[in-house]
């Protein structure tokens, strides 16, 4: 009998990420679970704070769910599937996230905040992994 523990392989602030990545596994056969989801699904706003979404596979196949994670192409893609480049160092390892920086912004995270809703407004810009330029795709 294979060993029936569960390993975490990866980690996700969104539980849409972590459901797309667990159809991509159980595609290939291997046993995946999700823990901390359902938490996240009641207050997203503490998944820093618990690490996320932890996507666990059975132990004997944590090898091969990692090397098809590796193969999942982890960057910003633009509309038409191509790479989007850094406007300062030109690298490909641009990533998108979610930022506060004007006033509509700032009262609806107070707004969720105070009345534990989902954010219904926030700004998106994408970082560059390798010089740290934030920057909007026009």
């Amino acid at each position: 009998m294979k060993n029936e523990t569960f390993t975490t392989v990866a980690s996700f602030q969104y539980i849409t990420e972590a459901q797309i990545i667990k159809g991509r596994l159980e595609s290939d056969g291997i046993k995946v679970f999700l823990s901390d989801h359902l938490t996240l699904d009641t207050d997203p706003l503490v998944s820093k704070a618990i690490g996320g979404i932890k996507l666990k596979v059975l132990s004997y196949q944590a090898v091969d769910a990692q090397k098809i994670l590796n193969s999942i192409h982890k960057y910003s893609l633009d509309d038409t599937g191509n790479s989007i480049r850094c406007p300062n160092c030109k690298s490909t390892y641009i990533e998108l996230f979610s930022t506060i920086k004007d006033l509509k912004s700032l009262f609806g995270f107070l707004f969720d905040v105070l009345f534990s809703s989902r954010p219904f407004y926030t700004k998106h810009k994408y970082r560059c992994e390798m010089c740290e330029t934030e920057f909007d795709l026009k």
